[in-house]
C-alpha cells in the first residue's frame, strides 16, 4: 500500500484546492479513528487477560469412587420401580371395560414410567444385589424385589400376554429381551430367594420366548434403528439368555436368524450416525452382536469389511460422543443412552479382538470417552425424563454384564 505524504510542503501546494483539502481532512479524521479503535481494542483484550490470570483456578470435581457410582444407580431404580405415574402406555382397548391404570395392567412392571424400563430396572437391582451385596441398598432392593415379584403380580402380568388378540408384537424386541436378562441375571445369582422368585418368572419367561421363537422366522428384514425396536441389541441380550439357561434350541434359531440377517452387510454408513434421538448405533450394536456369532478366526474379517473406517491407530475421536442439550426433552435425552451402549457394545467388539489388532486401542480409547461422558450424566445431571432408564444402561457398562 503506498503511503500519505504529509509534509508541509505537500500540504501548503493543496491550500489551493478546497477539494483536496477536504479530502485529506477526511483522511486524517478515519485515521485518527481507526488508531483509537485498536487501542481501545488493545486494551480489552489486556483487560480479559489480566482478569483470566487473577481469577480463582476452578475447583475440579471429584470423581465419586465405585461404591458410591453403584449405589447411584440403586438410588435412581428403587426411586421408580414403584412410581406408577408419570406413565407412557402401549394398551390395545377393545372396549371401555379395557380401561385401566398402568398398575391394574401390569401389576409387576407398572413403575419407571414405562413397561419395558420397570423391567430393566427390576434387571438393574438384581444385578447390583447379585454383584455388591455390601450396597447401603441392599435390604431396600431385596424389600423392593419381594414386592414385585409375586405369584398374583405375575400372574397378572402373564393373563396380558395372553389377552384375545394380543399377538405377539408387546414389548417387542426391547423390553422382551430385557426381560430375559433379568431372569438370566436370577440364574446366576446364587441366593436362594432369586431362585424362587425365577420359579414365579418361569411361566411369564416361556410365554416370552415362545413369543420371540413365533416372531424370529416371520422376519423378513433386520431393524436398524436407534431406538427400541432394533434388533441387534436385542438378539445380543437374548442370546446371552439361551445360554445362560442352557436352552439350546432357541440359540440355534437366534444364530440362523441372526446370520440370514446380518452376516453379508458390508460398509456400515456410521458418518450417517447418530439420528437426534438414538439410544443405540445401528452400526456399533450390530458388530457387538456378530462377535457373539462369529468365531474369533471370522470376526475381525468382517469387520474390517462391515466398519472399514476405524483407525488403527490410537485415536478414539473417530467416534464422536453425543451430547444432550435438553435433558427434559425425553427423546433429546436418549443422546446420554446412546454413550452408554456405545461403550460398552465398543468394549464387547474390542473383546473378541487380539491385542496385536491395530484397531485395538482406538476402539477402546472412543469405548473410554463415551463411557466418561455417559457415566457422568447419570451421576451429575438427570432429569426424570433420563432417570427412569438411564441408571440400567449405566449399570450394564459398569458392571461389563455383556463382556464374555
Amino acid at each position: 500500500m503506498a503511503s500519505v505524504d504529509l509534509s508541509s510542503k505537500h500540504f501548503s501546494s493543496l491550500q489551493g484546492n478546497s477539494v483536496a483539502v477536504r479530502l485529506l481532512n477526511t483522511l486524517i479524521y478515519i485515521m485518527d479513528k481507526i488508531l483509537k479503535m485498536r487501542i481501545y481494542a488493545a486494551c480489552l483484550l489486556f483487560c480479559f487477560y489480566c482478569s483470566h490470570l487473577l481469577a480463582d483456578p476452578l475447583v475440579a470435581t471429584p470423581e465419586p469412587n465405585k461404591a458410591d457410582v453403584i449405589d447411584r444407580f440403586a438410588q435412581l431404580a428403587l426411586e421408580c420401580v414403584h412410581k406408577e405415574y408419570p406413565n407412557i402406555v402401549k394398551h390395545r382397548m377393545n372396549s371401555d371395560a379395557d380401561v385401566k391404570t398402568p398398575k391394574q395392567l401390569y401389576p409387576a412392571f407398572y413403575g419407571c414410567f414405562d413397561w419395558h424400563s420397570s423391567v430393566h430396572g427390576h434387571w438393574l437391582l438384581t444385578r447390583i444385589a447379585s454383584q455388591h451385596p455390601n450396597s447401603a441398598h441392599y435390604q431396600e432392593i431385596i424389600n423392593s424385589l419381594s414386592q414385585s415379584f409375586t405369584q398374583a403380580n405375575i400372574e397378572g402380568e402373564l393373563a396380558y400376554f395372553n389377552r384375545e388378540n394380543t399377538g405377539t408384537s408387546f414389548e417387542r424386541p426391547y423390553g422382551l429381551a430385557w426381560f430375559l436378562q433379568l431372569t438370566t441375571e436370577l440364574r446366576e445369582w446364587d441366593n436362594p430367594q432369586a431362585k424362587k422368585w425365577l420359579t414365579i418368572l418361569l411361566p411369564l419367561e416361556n410365554k416370552i420366548v415362545a413369543n420371540i421363537s413365533d416372531w424370529l422366522p416371520k422376519l423378513t428384514f433386520p431393524i436398524r434403528v436407534g431406538e427400541h425396536s432394533q434388533t441387534a441389541f436385542a438378539f445380543g441380550l437374548m442370546l446371552d439368555w439361551s445360554l445362560t439357561a442352557n436352552n439350546q434350541a432357541f440359540n440355534d434359531l437366534l444364530k440362523n436368524n441372526i446370520t440370514r440377517l446380518y452376516s453379508d452387510d458390508r460398509n456400515c454408513p456410521l458418518a450417517y450416525e447418530p439420528s437426534g434421538q438414538d439410544f443405540l448405533s445401528p452400526c456399533i450394536a450390530e458388530a457387538d452382536l456378530m462377535r457373539r456369532v462369529l468365531s474369533k478366526t471370522l470376526y475381525p474379517n468382517w469387520l474390517s469389511e462391515f466398519l472399514p473406517t476405524i483407525p488403527s491407530n490410537v485415536d478414539g475421536t473417530w467416534l464422536r460422543v453425543a451430547t444432550v442439550v435438553d435433558k427434559s426433552d425425553g427423546k433429546l435425552a436418549h443422546l446420554d443412552g446412546l454413550n452408554l451402549s456405545r461403550a460398552w457394545m465398543l468394549e464387547g467388539i474390542a473383546s473378541a479382538l487380539n491385542d496385536q489388532d491395530p484397531r485395538k486401542n482406538a476402539i477402546m480409547n472412543a469405548a473410554k470417552a463415551h463411557k466418561q461422558a455417559g457415566i457422568n450424566s447419570v451421576v451429575h445431571d438427570m432429569h426424570y425424563m433420563g432417570s427412569h432408564w438411564l441408571g440400567s444402561f449405566a449399570t450394564y457398562l459398569e458392571t461389563q454384564r455383556g463382556l464374555p
